[in-house]
């Protein structure tokens, strides 16, 4: 299968940093896009957005990734091309000290920023080994590669997620399909609303996405195996 031909999954996108993604996808490229989250409302904003920004074919699923069956049953619309791209967006941030999470705040944190990742690729790579080429980008963070204090559950989560992507490009290496890591430091996003800090201080989510739009483009003799993105004047009180 062609490369140059298939979609873009990206999951997480109906709003915030996935959706910034789906929108600089639309105007930068002339792929089909696959949209996943589990607010379909949110979703069928996202695709207008796209739409408006140029994109000619939009798809949205309504589905959980955090279910393993969900995903699984997941079928393309007739006609739609496979995705040669896989962004795993969907995360969650859970801003608590480990003293007081709970564990099952624990777990939701291990099942939203990792399993999602881990459910979708199982769905997709089978697919994605075809083409001729394909790449997958996992969405992980800063707090994947060091402890974070006021956030150690969501930080263990994302250093589980870094390690099954790493693991993920050690594994692919003899294959067309390339892996990216990107380890994402504070972007401005929904995770924000209910703080006082200013946008201009946080990484803007359009640069996010436009670096990813690049990685799509490089030949398939290069890969960036991780990236590492932070706001221009450092980290900023958390909340």
């Amino acid at each position: 299968m062609n490369y140059k031909e298939s979609s873009v999954l990206i999951t997480g996108a109906s709003q915030g940093i996935g959706r910034s993604i789906a929108i600089t996808f639309a105007a930068k490229t002339l792929r089909p896009l696959l949209l996943l989250a589990r607010n379909r409302a949110n979703l069928e904003e996202t695709k207008e957005l796209c739409e408006k920004a140029g994109a000619q074919h939009v798809e949205i699923i309504s589905c959980d990734a955090v279910s393993s069956e969900e995903v699984n049953r997941i079928e393309l619309p007739e006609g739609f091309p496979k995705p040669g791209i896989v962004i795993n967006n969907a995360g969650s941030y859970l801003y608590k000290p480990l003293s007081t999470t709970t564990n099952r705040e624990f777990q939701h944190q291990i099942d939203v920023n990792m399993f999602t990742a881990v459910n979708v690729v199982n769905r997709f790579l089978p697919d994605m080994l075809n083409f001729d080429r394909a790449l997958l980008v996992n969405i992980c963070s800063v707090g994947s590669l060091r402890g974070l204090a006021d956030s150690g559950a969501y930080s263990a989560a994302k250093h589980a997620l870094l390690g099954y992507t790493r693991s993920l490009r050690e594994e692919l290496k003899n294959t067309n399909v390339a892996v990216t890591a990107v380890n994402l430091g504070q972007t401005h996003s929904t995770s924000w609303d209910e703080s006082d800090m200013s946008p201009e201080r946080l990484i803007n989510p359009s640069d996010v996405a436009t670096i990813i739009v690049t990685l799509t483009e490089l030949t398939e003799r290069t890969v960036l195996e991780e990236i590492l993105i932070q706001p221009q004047h450092g980290r900023v009180p958390a909340m």
